[in-house]
């Protein structure tokens, strides 16, 4: 049969990454995008994930197993058929001479689009790529399939892997066929092509910068409207409105309401307190339409940062090791049997512990579209002018990646490919720490500690460069006017003594301490109080418990009052350099203030680890990294003030130098122990290391303190790590059983790939030793069966006479059997036959049944005596979904990456235990 367009399906639900993060979409020339993402929240029942083949084999002549548009959605609603939307691959543009070589080369051709039109005429434009960039991709969500054409072919599914050795030789052909062209316009063409890049990481450069600038402007005015107002103007924040101090143009609400009812202080008393509900419920409303709700087939905990307080029950594997092997694969789990349906709420939390298992390759849909970004935009304004004892640094990640995601939209080569965007999203990643801590260099070290899964040279290059712009950018909007990115951004004149190196590394100790305790304290507060039934079914009432406990707590200490950020410069900043130390009594003139200042500092240490505590995991947009900073820093803050005291309290000891007579207190800055706690603390929380180091170095701007940062942090690091082995982001990952595979740190295998491999079933493979042809029926049959485990990414091995001669993925299988007229009574190929290849060269119309074009002839295997640590290595470089497993040559089983990651995690379960 001679070309035509070759129809695939490749695992998924969106041509976009704006709804569950890294699954490509693949768009014809000129046609007309149909993405169904960021849908309006169901809150219908699960559906059944076996009911619409039920359905299908009943009517065997049906070309479709979609419900009517009109249908509610019920128990048989197809599985998450409000995030369906298409993407359309062509290859019958490409002649026969550009087909590939590669034996399964079709494969890779059709699914990946890299054979590009020679009609021109028929590209999108720019003007309709930008307008599609910024649409939501909104559609019904029950269009029905028969409305979607044949050319068309859904990506990846939720919760699934992607595929990155598929995207890669996909990206290899597109490259091979922009080369073509050897005359001055195709030179001209590849070099925009690698142009994209750069011109790619400098838009989301400045988009990030605008944003932050438009965030750190809208939180700061409307912190201040809980106190008052500008007479003057009334979108003015107080600092803008009297920028000399107290003027008459600031009103508080106390004065407008003449001191009514219950005199002036607990009249603003009330007013505070009611301002912090309102606010908080606000930003909760907002975060709630980011609703989520998951069927139980995809056997996922709770998504959100709350540390999975609802554990889900997971149901017996269909593949128990000791089972009888006669489960027949048309057998159906009662409903009543299935865990409830998972929700999850897109814009809650920071999302760095999603944006890195995205990174990953594994496919969450709604955490990276338009949608997520501006209510999270919003909510997060709202939630930090709360005055709730949460930061705005870390969600600047995920926005940031949001936009690094809309923005690959308009070049075809990233929003086409999964291995492409990833770089691209790790460039925003790294933009938004910029943001967050006016720091480039530490921005770049962020996404290759943190967040990125695969971080070549070319990314690191051009993560640098997209870290530059944005700070650049950021630079020269001066949010805060004062001409620094950052609000707590210092500077130190005074150099540090060498008797300080051990306050430096007891701050260090319990900086770290402080940090594991922290995770400890929020995961027994998660399984505890979010256990509640009526907290876990209206998250809404513990916003407004938190936030009565915040206004109620918060309001009497004049630390605690202030924003996080505000409150971390004040504790941070040298004493006599700015203004704002004096007024809150934090500086010292003699050794008299020392104990009223460390009472205060105490009372406010207790306050704010509590609040950040109970804080951290309500359904707010909310960040953990400038929280666990002012802790560290009120704990910093005690420190130095007791080293200062105990300078002044005995001058005379000779190891402490010139240091007492250096200036009224002493040269001992308890700034500079609040800084060094604050990064010890966020060391211990998210386990950052080296880019802590270089963020407080950048913070600081002074080389001379290099030394005591990174000293602190090594030993905050030892000491977190010896308590609490896992970070706040890994804690959240492995509750919320993301199949996230560490390439960073893993286990001591020793064992082999027979420990894991389950034993071989009939119903899982797929035999041709007799035929080529197989019966359609079988192969549905064998299909429900992968779906039913939960592998809705997996794949059907073929052998002949016990060899392995190739794999057929679920989704290609599933889309294959879709397109049959007569599914009760078809026969399909899967193996090459050479008298039907001949054929197939004549014949404009390739027969349906055909699906040896969707078969792997090379999969990856691996004999089954192969030690785990080559397997772990296969899919933590490699990015593979699945290993087929030899034993002497033959087939001997076949093991998926979500199974060797449960694997991993009871390892490093038993190995923490002992």
């Amino acid at each position: 049969m001679a070309d035509r367009r070759v129809e695939r399906r490749i695992s998924g639900d969106d041509d976009d990454f704006d709804d569950y993060g890294m699954a490509a979409s693949s768009k014809g020339p000129g046609r007309e995008n149909t993405d169904l993402t960021d849908t309006e929240p169901r809150d219908d029942p699960p559906p059944s994930p076996n009911a619409p083949r039920k359905r299908q084999r009943q009517r065997p002549t049906a070309r479709t197993r979609r419900r009517s548009p009109s249908d509610p959605p019920d128990e048989n609603t197809s599985l998450l058929r409000s995030s369906r939307s298409r993407i359309r691959v062509q290859s019958a543009a490409v002649d026969a001479s550009s087909r590939p070589s590669h034996p399964d080369a079709s494969s890779y051709y059709g699914a990946a689009n890299h054979g590009f039109s020679r009609h021109h005429s028929r590209h999108e434009s720019w003007g309709h790529r930008l307008i599609q960039a910024l649409a939501d991709r909104q559609d019904s969500m029950a269009e029905s399939k028969l409305s979607v054409p044949h050319d068309e072919r859904i990506w990846y599914d939720q919760f699934t892997c992607t595929d990155w050795v598929h995207d890669g030789i996909a990206d290899a052909y597109r490259v091979k066929q922009l080369r073509r062209r050897k005359d001055w316009w195709g030179k001209l063409i590849v070099l925009f092509d690698g142009a994209q890049g750069w011109i790619l990481s400098a838009v989301v450069g400045v988009l990030v910068a605008v944003l932050a600038y438009c965030i750190d402007v809208a939180e700061t005015t409307i912190f201040d409207f809980k106190d008052g107002y500008c007479t003057r103007a009334w979108y003015l924040r107080e600092k803008r409105c009297c920028p000399h101090g107290l003027c008459t143009d600031w009103r508080s609400w106390s004065e407008v309401l003449g001191d009514h009812p219950f005199g002036e202080k607990w009249t603003k008393f009330t007013i505070y307190v009611l301002a912090v509900i309102s606010l908080s419920i606000i930003s909760c409303l907002l975060t709630l339409t980011t609703k989520t709700i998951v069927p139980s087939a995809y056997r996922m905990s709770t998504l959100d940062e709350n540390l999975a307080a609802e554990h889900s029950r997971m149901p017996v594997d269909i593949d128990n090791e000791d089972g009888s092997g006669s489960v027949s694969p048309r057998q159906t789990r009662p409903d009543d049997l299935l865990p409830p349906p998972l929700v999850y709420y897109s814009a809650a939390g920071s999302g760095v512990a999603e944006v890195r298992v995205i990174l990953s390759g594994f496919v969450l849909h709604g955490f990276l579209g338009l949608k997520t970004l501006l209510i999270k935009s919003i909510g997060l304004i709202i939630s930090v002018a709360s005055g709730l004892s949460l930061g705005k640094e870390g969600p600047y990640v995920h926005i940031a990646t949001c936009i690094g995601n809309i923005c690959c939209r308009l070049f075809g080569k990233y929003d086409q490919n999964d291995a492409k965007r990833r770089e691209v999203l790790s460039a925003a990643a790294a933009a938004g720490v910029v943001v967050a801590f006016g720091a480039p260099i530490g921005g770049v070290l962020f996404g290759l500690e943190e967040v990125a899964y695969f971080f070549p040279a070319k990314t690191l290059f051009r993560t640098f460069f997209c870290c530059i712009v944005s700070a650049l950018s950021l630079k020269f909007l001066n949010p805060y006017g004062t001409h620094k990115i950052v609000l707590f951004e210092v500077r130190y004149k005074i150099d540090w003594e060498w008797f300080e190196l051990a306050g430096f590394i007891l701050v260090g100790i319990l900086g770290g301490a402080a940090g594991a305790l922290f995770i400890k304290a929020s995961r027994r507060w998660a399984l505890s109080f979010r256990k509640i039934s009526v907290i876990k079914k209206y998250p809404l009432i513990e916003v407004v418990l938190v936030a009565l406990v915040t206004g109620l707590l918060g309001y009497w200490n004049i630390l605690t009052k202030l924003p996080v950020a505000k409150l971390l410069l004040n504790l941070t900043a040298p004493c006599g350099d700015d203004e704002s130390d004096d007024e809150l009594g934090l500086c010292v003139s003699s050794i008299d203030d020392i104990p009223g200042v460390i009472a205060m500092l105490i009372a406010a240490f207790v306050i704010k680890g509590f609040l950040t505590t109970i804080t951290f995991g309500i359904k707010v947009p909310a960040g953990i990294y400038v929280p666990s900073m002012v802790v560290g820093g009120l704990m910093g803050r005690i420190i130095g003030h007791l080293v200062q005291w105990i300078v002044l309290a005995f001058p005379t000891w000779k190891i402490w130098g010139t240091c007492p007579l250096v200036q009224e207190s002493t040269c001992v800055q308890p700034g500079v122990y609040a800084l060094i706690a604050a990064g010890s603390t966020m060391c211990g929380v998210t386990r950052l290391s080296v880019t802590l180091a270089v963020i407080l170095f950048e913070l600081t701007g002074s080389l001379d303190y290099v030394l005591p940062f990174s000293l602190a942090i090594l030993v905050a690091k030892w000491t977190a790590d010896a308590l609490e082995p896992l970070s706040i982001y890994d804690l959240l990952t492995m509750m919320n059983s993301y199949p996230y595979l560490d390439n960073k740190h893993k286990p001591i295998f020793t064992g082999e790939l027979a420990d894991i491999v389950p034993r071989v079933r009939r119903e899982r493979v797929i035999d041709i030793s007799r035929s080529p042809l197989v019966p359609a029926t079988s192969l549905r049959a064998k299909l429900e069966l992968l779906h039913r485990a939960g592998e809705l990414d997996g794949g059907l091995p073929i052998l002949r006479d016990n060899i392995l001669v190739g794999l057929i993925p679920a989704p290609d299988l599933e889309y294959g059997l879709d397109n049959l007229k007569d599914e009760s009574s078809s026969l399909c190929l899967m193996a090459d036959i050479p008298s039907i290849d001949d054929d197939d060269d004549d014949d404009d119309n390739p027969d349906p049944t055909d699906f040896t074009r969707y078969i792997d002839p090379a999969p990856v295997a691996l004999d089954i005596k192969s030690p785990l640590e080559l397997v772990h290595e296969c899919f933590a470089k490699l990015g593979l979904r699945y290993i087929c497993v030899l034993k002497n040559g033959r087939y001997a089983g076949m093991t998926h990456k979500k199974r060797f990651v449960k694997y991993v995690r009871e390892l490093e379960e038993e190995q923490h235990a002992s």
